[in-house]
């Protein structure tokens, strides 16, 4: 069981950033997958999540529109596309895969998690 999240970094507020989650072929196939992320000093949070076929998203409130959250079966990747970042974006992202098909914001239902990657938006 593995996911390995890239593409964090440092970016001005305004600007976009695409993060990518490669999940093993054993974890991915049919799991929904999600994106969390972890301020210093605050509870991990759901940011989006997919189903299993990409038929269906589902994104936390504050997000508002400006993130997408994909998928590509073949190369058992989840994507999430960020843009109009602002500084409270900032923030360790986690790519996690769910027990299930179907999505969710619940950090219960994501048992296998990948290692994080830093999201550092300046104003």
């Amino acid at each position: 069981v593995q996911l390995q999240a890239s593409g964090g970094g440092l970016v001005q507020a305004g600007g976009s950033l695409r993060l990518s989650c490669a999940a093993s072929r054993r974890t991915n196939s049919n799991n929904a997958m999600g994106w969390f992320r972890q301020s210093p000093g605050k509870e991990r949070e759901f940011v989006a999540s997919i189903s299993w076929n990409g038929g269906r998203t589902y994104y936390a409130d504050h997000i508002q529109d400006r993130f997408t959250i994909s998928r590509d079966r073949v190369k058992n990747t989840v994507y999430l596309q960020m843009s109009s970042l602002k500084p409270e974006d900032t923030a360790v992202y986690y790519c996690a895969a769910s027990r299930f098909s179907t999505t969710s914001r619940a950090l219960s239902d994501y048992p296998y998690w990948g290692q994080g990657t830093q999201v550092t938006v300046s104003s």
